[in-house]
């Protein structure tokens, strides 16, 4: 089973500029090593910080882009982890392990399987089509 660990952090709680990493780089980096030396890591990235991104609002038409940072926001989504375990116990077990501080929330999605789906949607015909021609069994589209 796939799962997708994200790190939720209060906005109050976001590293200020300026601000020496190598600690948090350090306990990450252990982290994401023992993920790969384990064979469950399937990806996992970092995100720049809300005020150089953008949400599409799909409440009008056309949907409107507003530019970060986020007035409204009481979370930042910080980063991801992908996984691959055996169990949802597993997966708990290795999000218990991250090195988050208080008031940091690792949000734990299990990701579906194209299995899951009608067999006999063109759409889902189309994604092992696709995965093929990429040369991954990693989903296209989700």
């Amino acid at each position: 089973m796939k799962y997708m660990f994200i790190m939720r952090t209060p906005v109050e709680l976001e590293i200020p500029e300026g601000f020496d990493f190598t600690e948090i780089i350090n306990a990450m980096g252990a982290y994401n090593e023992s993920l790969i030396k384990a064979g469950v890591l399937l990806a996992g990235e970092g995100l720049a910080p809300a005020e150089e991104g953008f949400v599409v609002d799909f409440d009008s038409t056309p949907p409107v882009v507003t530019d970060g940072p986020y007035a409204e926001a009481k979370e930042l989504f910080n980063g991801f982890w992908m996984i691959q375990t055996s169990t949802k116990e597993e997966a708990a077990e290795w999000a218990k392990r991250c090195p988050l501080g208080p008031g940091t929330r690792l949000e734990v999605r299990r990701v579906t399987e194209t299995e899951e789906f009608d067999q006999s949607n063109e759409y889902v015909q189309k994604e092992y089509e696709w995965r093929e021609q990429l040369g991954s069994d990693k989903p296209v589209a989700g």
